[in-house]
């Protein structure tokens, strides 16, 4: 453990926002969890958790301690003939667990290829793509309690997953440092090929010749004809959720705006947020150094040297001028500091 004063915080964030932590410390094993919160510092000072750094908009300096945890490893836990559970490290990058999973052929998380941040983080946005979300499959989550300085474990149930949402959200915040998950997996060929995007791009194949190999391969393609790398742009994917709607509030918006896109749910409808910002034409819309994405409306980008306060702003237009015309709210996914 090594507690840095004064730390650039640049490499840490897609966005490439040049911020620096009042304290910075990274932790590569869960004693060295507890020996930091018997420091004083870690009561005297604010406490922000990070992973990769991309879901995340700094607007400032942070004054106070930025930890991030970055011990790795994957182990099964438990295996049958049809299914594995295997327990990964926060610190461990995601994507590098979905590379694993699909090369021993456990099913399940093939559909979240190319999803940037750490396995830690992954559970607090129930991250998800292409008609799949973590909820599907996570086993449990355990975390170390920042009050009770204790290691505690959640089951999938107790998480309280939503759309991008979870107890780390709401009750738990600021209150946990997540250590490990674990995933049940199939052994046995599971895919979902529900997701209209997805479906069309593997459309050209037989259905028995399509594997979990294909599968991740044809996310990545999508993905990165669409999604602009966060090393050449600096980005933090989809800046805003797809807000939702009930059915009667859809019938409403939908014979307004019959054009709209949409995805239709068990109990209600989501709004293509992408389409609502390019409706008001901000796709490619560049302002000083910040745009909307020219391929993704739903991303904005850094091109170079904008700083956080000018990114938030550009984003505080987009929700304004949303709200003008369709007098429907956006919602940030990216956590702002």
């Amino acid at each position: 453990m090594n507690l840095i004063e004064n730390y650039s915080l640049k490499n840490h964030n897609t966005f490439g926002v040049d911020v620096k932590a009042k304290y910075f410390v990274e932790i590569n094993s869960e004693n060295e969890i507890h020996e930091f919160f018997r420091l004083p510092i870690s009561r005297d000072e604010s406490l922000l958790i990070l992973g990769s750094g991309s879901n995340i908009l700094f607007t400032h300096d942070y004054d106070g301690v930025v930890l991030k945890y970055s011990k790795k490893g994957l182990r099964i836990i438990t295996e049958t003939e049809n299914e594995v559970t295997l327990e990964a490290d926060a610190g461990e990058l995601w994507d590098d667990l979905v590379e694993y999973a699909v090369k021993n052929k456990y099913y399940g998380i093939e559909n979240l290829t190319l999803i940037p941040g750490t396995v830690g983080a992954a559970p607090i946005q129930n991250i998800g793509a292409y008609g799949v979300e973590l909820k599907d499959v996570l086993y449990s989550v355990e975390y170390y309690d920042i009050n009770d300085k204790q290691i505690q474990t959640l089951s999938n149930s107790e998480c309280r997953f939503g759309y991008r949402d979870s107890i780390f959200k709401s009750e738990l915040k600021g209150k946990f440092l997540i250590t490990k998950i674990a995933i049940k997996f199939s052994k046995e060929k599971k895919l979902n090929l529900s997701y209209k995007s997805l479906k069309d791009e593997l459309a050209k194949y037989p259905e028995e010749g399509i594997s979990i190999d294909l599968v991740r391969q044809s996310v990545k393609k999508i993905r990165e004809n669409k999604l602009p790398d966060p090393k050449l742009l600096g980005n933090a994917g989809s800046f805003f959720k797809n807000p939702e709607m009930d059915f009667r509030l859809f019938d409403l918006f939908i014979k307004k705006f019959p054009e709209a896109i949409y995805f239709k749910q068990e109990t209600n409808y989501k709004i293509s947020a992408g389409w609502l910002i390019e409706q008001c034409g901000f796709k490619g819309k560049r302002i000083g150094n910040v745009s909307s994405y020219e391929k993704q409306a739903l991303i904005i980008v850094n091109h170079g040297n904008a700083t956080g306060a000018e990114i938030k702003d550009y984003a505080d237009r987009i929700v304004q001028e949303v709200k003008n015309k369709f007098d429907i709210e956006l919602s940030y996914e990216v956590n702002i500091i």
